[in-house]
């Protein structure tokens, strides 16, 4: 096959950071040089001879610089590419029902929409929410490099590449033994710190010996990290900022009588500071600040093992059986059960009365029923424990056949996760028992007798367990079909069928118990659906340096008919310094199975609310309860529906690569995304915010005195418009006495962001502002200054995020900017030999705090956890020894 096929790259790869170039067509090898060994490249099913700049952007990540810059997880790693707008990891899961996987989100549309891949090919995604893999399973230790197309690939890869492809690829052949340990201590006070061990072993040299195998070990640990451990997450009350971040279910308790009287015995001696504070509003009552309670990061473990065998078999063909197996924990904390709402009714029996003699009296209390409003503070903090198991078998083999490039694969995938209540959980029949009888105290302190009950009353135990299976197979085999005037006619033809299933058990006995749980009320749920796809691509040299790249992929969907997805990209270099690349694509996206069969639970609201019929305008109507109704986090009911639709999308990109100098390259990419019928739930923003136009997600109980809960599982929304600018540029300095120097920038600018509630409504500019949950940041860039001399290696990087204005307020004004996010880290590498490597250095170099911002999407307060690091400055260190 013609060194020529080099040419073939109008779905090819661009490496190194967005902005490395290497030559720009594939040169014939020169006498007696050993042909370049063909690459399989995200983007493309037409085997390259070698991986240039080409009609897709495309940043490559390599395995070794991003460990020398102390990126401990994959998360990390992602949250250098500017084109990530979401940073979420394991720290959201406090809370927030994530079941501690962490995702990617290329281009803000969702991590639903960008497609992860192991190697080229599908993990399986977290039971959770069944749209995206979970990137704690990666086995960081196993990596080559990470490829990330920032373009849609639908045509190739499926329905749900929308936002781009993130493809890890892990060593291909190794042999020796290699051991590498890590620590990460951060300087502030309180946990946070990790540690990481990995070992890493290979037998055998495929192109010698005809066989490798390889065996990945990895074990990561990072310690909890609680919110008073930082000064600027320590409390939701700092009102010379506005933020007032509280609870009205509080201990000691509120209560409402029969005779309309709201208020709390403790209202008038200042409540119990710390946790609870005299309620601002002119109701003689407390409120609760259940921030110092959380987590900010909770305490997570992962181990994952990767063996792989690969056999020659001839010269010709490679057989290779893969097995990956990972675990990951985490152990989050949030504050005592809130027990409001439930039917916990005292009477003037119970010896903690208001003025029954232990506790203080309240003027207008005649003796009659009140309702009562509380967090049982002696049951400590409710803990739950996530784990989620992934194992993937692969068996696949490749090779040339008859003048073909093929690879055909056997994989079978299988997620579990599980959740528990491990401790601060309480059995709401127990507590409405022991406060009706007169054993508990929601006043004050409890007797022996009372503890004695509370202990008793906790609710341990497994409430969740979820599965989701996949079982595909697939091929793909490409070729020259002719020799055209211009160039080669690459030519690639594929299959895909695949059956995923899901299944979500809830342990009704336990977790109807708990109203705190969220699934007091969530149902068992399954389903499944088969897939079979046909796609084929054709590279086209119309001219010299014009190539046009033609994809297109069919899909059928047992559950929602066919989609057909095509692509059209160019890719012309009328010089050698200039580059001109675009594309054309589209996309479809079927509802993932947890968006229409996931369980539906009822969880508090983030922020808190007032109802907009029982408490118009924050004052209780009669016969309303403004202990539940006024202020309040109101019940959200979530998860699957049955009635979703498919999503389509539609892609433009256009860019520019320039190279005025031999170590010079400059690159522009201009990308704009159109998303039709978005797949998501309404934000309770936007509930809240407009009763007349969503009064009927609002459920109230026959009387209409207690609203039940907002509806907001999954629907289909409207539409997304985004557009922006990919900006990079890299610099490599000539050789010289101080040795050599690198610098690099990669840049993302989002010019624009508007997304509609619902089809035909008005759109809401995201860009740069916080609009409903989130921000979308105008601009975000990562630069990186690199030396080299001998043994030693420097790198100096910065990680910079735009400034937004902050989330507006219950009545839609905003109350000042967030400010912008600014980040360095030095890290150092000596190579004393072939065996021994050190690497250290320190993250957050300044020790920069996250900006204040009154958000109130996440449980964490003073801060936005999805984007910012907690953890502040951190040294580490990294030793590898090879055997």
């Amino acid at each position: 096959m013609s060194a020529a096929i080099g040419r073939l790259c109008a779905g090819g790869a661009l490496l190194g950071a967005g902005v490395l170039a290497l030559p720009a067509r594939a040169q014939a090898p020169a006498e007696g040089a050993q042909p370049m060994q063909k690459v399989e490249i995200v983007g493309t099913s037409i085997r390259q001879r070698l991986a240039a700049q080409t009609a897709l952007p495309i940043t490559t990540l390599r395995a070794e610089d991003f460990a020398k810059q102390g990126l401990s997880t994959v998360q990390e790693v992602l949250a250098t590419i500017p084109m990530n707008q979401t940073s979420t990891g394991s720290s959201q899961s406090v809370g927030s029902g994530t079941g501690g996987r962490a995702t990617a989100n290329l281009r803000g549309l969702g991590s639903d929409k960008t497609l992860v891949l192991l190697n080229g090919r599908r993990l399986a995604n977290h039971p959770f929410f069944a749209d995206t893999v979970d990137l704690n399973i990666i086995p960081v230790a196993a990596l080559e490099r990470v490829e990330v197309l920032r373009d849609g690939a639908s045509a190739i890869y499926g329905s749900d590449a929308i936002g781009g492809v993130i493809n890890f690829v892990t060593k291909r052949s190794y042999r020796g033994m290699e051991v590498s340990v890590e620590a990460y201590q951060p300087a502030g006070s309180g946990g946070g710190d990790e540690q990481r061990i990995n070992l890493t072993g290979g037998w055998g040299d495929l192109a010698n010996d005809g066989y490798n195998l390889l065996g990945i070990v990895d074990f990561h640990r990072q310690s909890a990290l609680m919110a008073t451990d930082r000064d600027f997450a320590r409390t939701g009350v700092r009102p010379e900022r506005g933020l007032n971040r509280t609870s009205g279910t509080t201990f000691p308790a509120n209560f409402y009588s029969d005779e309309g009287i709201s208020g709390n015995p403790s209202h008038a001696s200042g409540c119990q500071p710390p946790y609870s504070m005299p309620n601002a509003g002119a109701a003689p009552t407390c409120r609760f600040d259940y921030t110092q309670f959380v987590d900010l990061i909770p305490l997570t473990k992962q181990e994952t093992f990767l063996g792989r065998f690969s056999k020659k078999l001839g010269a010709d063909h490679t057989a290779t059986l893969e097995y990956l197996h990972s675990r990951s924990t985490n152990e989050a904390h949030v504050a005592p059960p809130p027990l409001a709402g439930i039917g916990l009714t005292m009477s003037n029996a119970s010896p903690f009365y208001p003025g029954a003699g232990i506790t203080p009296a309240v003027a207008g209390l005649a003796g009659e029923p009140l309702d009562i409003s509380w967090r049982p503070m002696v049951t400590g903090k409710r803990e739950g424990l996530d784990v989620s198991l992934t194992d993937r078998l692969l068996a696949s083999m490749e090779g040339t056949a008859g003048g073909w490039d093929y690879n055909a694969a056997l994989s079978y995938a299988v997620g579990r996760a599980r959740s528990a209540f491990t401790g601060g959980y309480v059995v709401d029949a127990r507590i409405i028992e022991g406060v009706g009888n007169g054993l508990l105290n929601p006043f004050g302190e409890q007797t022996s007798a009372g503890n004695d009950f509370l202990a008793r009353s906790q609710l341990l135990g497994e409430y969740l367990r979820a599965k989701i299976k996949s079982g595909a197979i697939d091929v793909k085999a490409s070729r020259e079909l002719m020799t055209l005037p211009a160039g080669p006619l690459g030519f690639a033809l594929g299959g895909e069928f695949r059956r995923d299933e899901a299944d979500y058990r809830v342990n009704r006995a336990l977790a109807s118990q708990a109203s705190s749980s969220g699934y007091a009320d969530a149902q068992d749920q399954s389903g499944s659906r088969n897939i079979g796809a046909v796609f084929t691509e054709l590279n086209i040299p119309v001219i010299k340096d014009l190539e046009v790249n033609l994809a297109a992929r069919y899909d059928d969907y047992t559950d929602f008919g066919h989609s057909f997805n095509p692509k059209v990209a160019l890719r012309w270099q009328p010089t050698k310094q200039v580059l001109v690349r675009g594309s054309f694509n589209k996309g479809f996206r079927a509802p993932t199975l947890y968006d229409l069969h996931g369980p539906q639970t009822t969880t508090n609201t983030s922020n808190t609310w007032n109802d907009p019929v029982l408490c118009p305008g924050g004052t209780a109507v009669p016969a309303a309860n403004p202990n539940l109704a006024c202020d309040q986090q109101q019940n959200r009911r979530q998860g699957g529906n049955p009635d979703v639709k498919p999503e389509r999308s539609r892609t433009y990109s256009a860019g520019i690569v320039l190279e005025p100098v031999n170590n010079l390259t400059l690159t522009a990419d201009y990308w704009d995304i159109r998303l039709k019928d978005q797949i998501s739930a309404l934000a309770e923003e936007s509930i809240f915010g407009d009763y007349q136009k969503y009064q009927n997600l609002y459920f109230y109980n026959a009387a209409r005195t207690r609203l039940d809960y907002v509806l907001a599982i999954t629907q289909n929304l409207g539409e997304v418009k985004t557009r922006g600018v990919d900006l990079g540029l890299l610099w490599r300095l000539q050789r010289g006495h101080w040795g050599n120097f690198t610098l690099g920038v990669d840049g993302t600018y989002v010019d624009r962001y508007d997304y509609q509630n619902e089809r035909n409504g008005p759109f809401t500019i995201n860009a740069g502002r916080y609009a409903d949950a989130s921000p979308v940041f105008q601009w975000r860039h990562t630069a990186t200054l690199g030396w080299t001399r001998g043994p030693l290696n420097m790198i100096l990087s910065n990680r910079y995020l735009s400034g937004y204005d902050d989330q507006p307020d219950a009545n839609g004004v905003v109350p000042g900017r967030v400010g912008h996010y600014s980040t360095w880290a030095l890290a150092g590498t000596y190579t004393a030999n072939r065996k021994v490597s050190v690497t250290a250095g320190v993250k957050n170099l300044l020790d920069e705090d996250p900006p204040f911002t009154i958000q109130g999407t996440t449980f964490q307060q003073g801060y936005d956890p999805r984007y910012t690091d907690p953890l502040g400055r951190t040294f580490y260190v990294r030793a590898t020894y090879k055997f």
